[in-house]
């Protein structure tokens, strides 16, 4: 465990202990851009400090936490390959300024890791206990062979390894926020085990439809098609985005540098990036894009062609057991008619928040309309007078 104070983590940034350590790191540096793909598990450790070291005031811990291990052929399924190392799950835990501060945990969304939410921590961290996770298989968690073969093994490569994951942190009680995949595993999650959530919040969440809903039928439409042909192979042989990256080796991070400008720069829904945002998360995407393919593998069995669930959370409405806020951004591709269709049949407390001019990644592009967002949710655990809180100027309930 590490414990990182911004003082120090600036110190460890800009100087070194010796002439000898400095020549350790341009040896280092050196060897590593001869290699086609120019990242490993500790390049993204490290890329992920200089982010949230340059950008986030609140201290916090980082620790690699140990979820067990098992031998290879386990029926445990996220430990089915040709190792029996122990896996690990990359967690950051930042200083709160309260003891009895509800805990929150952040779980990132497919292609993504913890560090997306660096405009997040120091507001949220005033109010919660944050938590933040790489998923299993992502960023700088552990990244075993992936030999899942169904939806439910799937399912249960990602639930089950983060309830090993909650043991080991002995936490119960939390609020746990997912984006994008992370709200359809948070969501799935508290079907499986509603009594350590007391709050779910999902935002811009995936895998509420399926393909078989009329307004969807363009897409068979475009299957037919020569080129809805080709992009169906690719997605059913499980071709991923990280795989162009990978291809590109040491040009890879040119790709990445081009579509972290145009997401987050000039095609941004919101807030754009300074400079030094843009530098550090361009690097930050890169090497956890870059790493060993591992939990991306699980697309195919999720989602079909077009990222439609094969499994709808919206088929399971009526088994909700977690009052749930979904949080969208209004330009978000995520259609936020799924989670009103899905509160006709919860019978658990349930509310739509979307945020003007924000698209899916709504806490980048309009960090404090989610924060906003985020502690309206959380009123009745942050108020004394729940009932008294209003609805947020500028944002609008669905």
């Amino acid at each position: 465990m590490t414990e990182i104070a911004k003082s120090d983590l600036l110190q460890s940034t800009t100087t070194t202990s010796s002439s000898s350590s400095s020549a350790g790191k341009r040896r280092w540096t050196w060897l590593s851009s001869l290699r086609w793909i120019p990242t490993s598990t500790d390049q993204i450790l490290a890329a992920e400090q200089r982010l949230l070291s340059s950008l986030v005031k609140t201290g916090y811990v980082q620790e690699q936490v140990n979820i067990g291990s098992g031998p290879p052929g386990s029926k445990v399924r996220w430990f089915r390959s040709s190792s029996n190392e122990p896996r690990f799950i990359n967690t950051i835990t930042f200083d709160t300024k309260k003891d009895d501060s509800p805990t929150l945990v952040m779980v990132h969304g497919y292609g993504a890791s913890q560090g997306f939410f660096f405009r997040n921590f120091d507001a949220l961290a005033s109010r919660f206990r944050v938590i933040a996770i790489d998923q299993l298989g992502w960023g700088g968690s552990s990244r075993p062979d992936f030999t899942c073969k169904s939806t439910e093994e799937t399912e249960a490569w990602f639930i089950d390894s983060f309830e090993e994951w909650r043991k080991a942190k002995n936490l119960t009680n939390f609020i746990l926020l997912g984006h994008s995949f992370g709200g359809y595993v948070a969501a799935k999650y508290a079907f499986k085990h509603p009594e350590h959530v007391k709050h779910l919040i999902l935002v811009g969440p995936a895998g509420f439809s399926d393909e078989t809903d009329a307004k969807h039928e363009w897409l068979n439409r475009f299957r037919a098609t020569w080129k809805g042909t080709i992009l169906n192979h690719l997605w059913e042989a499980n071709f991923t985005p990280q795989k162009i990256v990978r291809g590109l080796g040491p040009w890879g991070p040119n790709l990445v540098r081009t579509y972290t400008s145009a997401r987050f720069g000039l095609r941004s829904q919101g807030a754009t990036l300074d400079e030094d945002e843009g530098k550090l998360l361009t690097d930050y995407i890169y090497h956890k894009l870059a790493a060993k393919a591992s939990g991306e593998l699980c697309l195919k069995y999720i989602f079909s062609f077009g990222a439609f669930a094969r499994s709808p959370l919206l088929h399971r409405a009526s088994e909700w057991k977690v009052p749930t806020t979904f949080i969208y951004g209004t330009e978000d591709w995520m259609e936020y008619e799924g989670a009103q269709e899905a509160r006709k049949k919860m019978n658990v407390p349930c509310e739509i928040i979307r945020v003007p001019k924000a698209g899916h990644f709504v806490f980048i592009d309009s960090p404090n309309a989610f924060h906003s967002a985020t502690f309206y949710a959380c009123r009745r655990f942050l108020s004394p007078e729940q009932d008294k809180v209003s609805f947020p100027d500028g944002l609008i309930s669905a």
